[in-house]
């Protein structure tokens, strides 16, 4: 019985072994930095997408802009020659045209909005990312033989700095 004991209790430990492997900071902290920055991928890529489609949908508001002034000469020589028939076909098509553009125009402004958000959200993205980075840089930095302590690294102290304060040390005794 003691005999199984000890074999549980060795592969709890090193079942636990393996679970403090797999769930190393760092490793976490590299997945979740490729996560973000596959996140903030898509959403540019979402921000292209809108960005075309604005482009599309300016370019649909100048050619129903050019339709219906095209419409309105023709309505005028209708109407300047008493045609009423065809001046009811050309409203018809000139109302049509009016609420094309005016869905169009609709469709811009909830563009813009996605955009505006979703610009927004890629800053804060890109700010998060920026953060994670420089934490992962700092515990690599730690795990290479660095400073792994919760204090920022301020650098390595130089032999010039450390003569310098040397010289001021000496200094100020001799005032003294």
């Amino acid at each position: 019985m003691a005999l199984v004991t000890r074999l549980s209790r060795l592969f709890q430990a090193d079942f636990h072994a393996i679970l403090d492997r797999i769930e190393e900071p760092d490793l976490q902290l590299r997945q979740a930095v490729r996560e973000m920055q596959f996140a903030l991928d898509q959403d540019r890529q979402r921000q292209q997408l809108l960005e075309h489609e604005a482009e599309q949908l300016d370019k649909a508001v100048g050619s129903i802009g050019d339709q219906l002034r095209a419409l309105d000469e023709e309505l005028d020589i209708c109407l300047a020659a008493n045609k009423d028939d065809l001046a009811r076909d050309l409203l018809r098509r000139k109302l049509g045209a009016e609420k094309q553009l005016q869905a169009t125009r609709e469709r811009g402004v909830v563009i813009d909005r996605q955009r505006q958000t979703l610009t927004r959200q890629i800053d804060e993205q890109t700010q998060q990312l920026t953060s994670m980075q420089q934490k992962l840089e700092l515990l690599v930095r730690g795990d290479d033989g660095g400073v792994a302590t919760g204090f920022s690294t301020m650098g390595a102290i130089r032999n010039e700095e450390i003569e310098i304060a040397l010289l001021r040390e000496k200094q100020k005794r001799s005032k003294s």
